[in-house]
């Protein structure tokens, strides 16, 4: 099994969700997150002063999926989340080691 956490842009979370939902994915985990990566945050201003923003506003995707829907999900997060522009964010995959349903008690892939 395998975890794929995705930082995306928070306006692309509906299509990425909805392009997820047709690749036959169940369940996800969504967060809010803040960091920074090249872009290394930016300026705005407000009431006429500007100010550094060192965060931006991010969602984190944490979905676990059988090792064989792998590139299915990750196809699916690049084609919906990429805007071309820096900031886009990134991908991590991991190998899961033990799945447990707490409800059932039911492990590995039929726990998901």
């Amino acid at each position: 099994m395998k975890k794929i956490e995705a930082i995306i842009r928070p306006f692309k979370l509906d299509e990425v969700k909805e392009a997820l939902v047709e690749e036959g994915i169940k369940g996800l985990t969504i967060s809010e997150v803040r960091g920074y990566g090249r872009q290394k945050g930016h300026t705005e201003t407000y009431r006429g002063s500007e100010y550094q923003i060192e965060f931006i506003p991010k969602i984190k995707i944490e979905i676990v999926v059988d090792d064989s829907l792998q590139e299915k999900v990750v196809d699916a997060i690049l084609r919906t989340a990429k805007t071309g522009q820096v900031g886009d964010g990134k991908i991590f995959i991991s190998d899961v080691q033990e799945v447990i349903r707490i409800r059932t008690e039911e492990s590995g892939p039929q726990a998901l």
